[in-house]
């Protein structure tokens, strides 16, 4: 018989599992983004979307790419708790309480792993040192990372 874990149970991820996860989706939204700019492709005749060429339409689609990243998080992270990458490393991402995110946890999780991240890493080696294995991320919106059990 399987065990039933309860949410305040599952044990915080480790930085080698975060890391893993993060590169499964960075894989994933690099496709993504090659996909978005081959659609562009015929728009600009082949030419890269520079502001010498383009002016302001450089930001334009500086912002689809900045939006495909938050809508990829933010549709997996509010519906299921899990991105591809979390799946495969059976990770979940959930509020103090156990419930999925809304948005505005989706925006402050995303700005706080972009200073994590910028920083060297540091917001998630963090975890070595934090007495409840929480990175920066986890801390500032009062989210956290479990590890889920195997399913047998």
């Amino acid at each position: 018989m399987t065990e039933v874990v309860s949410p305040d149970r599952l044990p915080s991820a480790g930085v080698l599992r975060r890391l893993g996860a993060m590169f499964y989706d960075l894989l994933a939204i690099l496709a993504l983004m090659m996909v978005i700019t081959a659609a562009l492709l015929p728009l600009t005749g082949g030419e890269a979307i520079t502001s010498e060429r383009y002016g302001a339409w450089e930001y334009a689609y500086r912002g689809l790419l900045l939006g495909i990243v938050v809508a990829f998080f933010g549709l997996f992270w509010t519906r299921r708790g899990q991105t591809l990458g979390m799946l495969a490393w059976r990770l979940r991402v959930e509020r103090e309480d156990g419930s999925l995110l809304n948005w505005g946890d989706v925006f402050k999780r995303l700005a706080a792993a972009t200073v994590s991240l910028t920083l060297a890493f540091a917001g998630y080696l963090w975890i070595w040192i934090d007495r409840d294995r929480l990175a920066w991320p986890d801390r500032w919106t009062r989210t956290r990372v479990v590890v889920l059990p195997k399913k047998s």
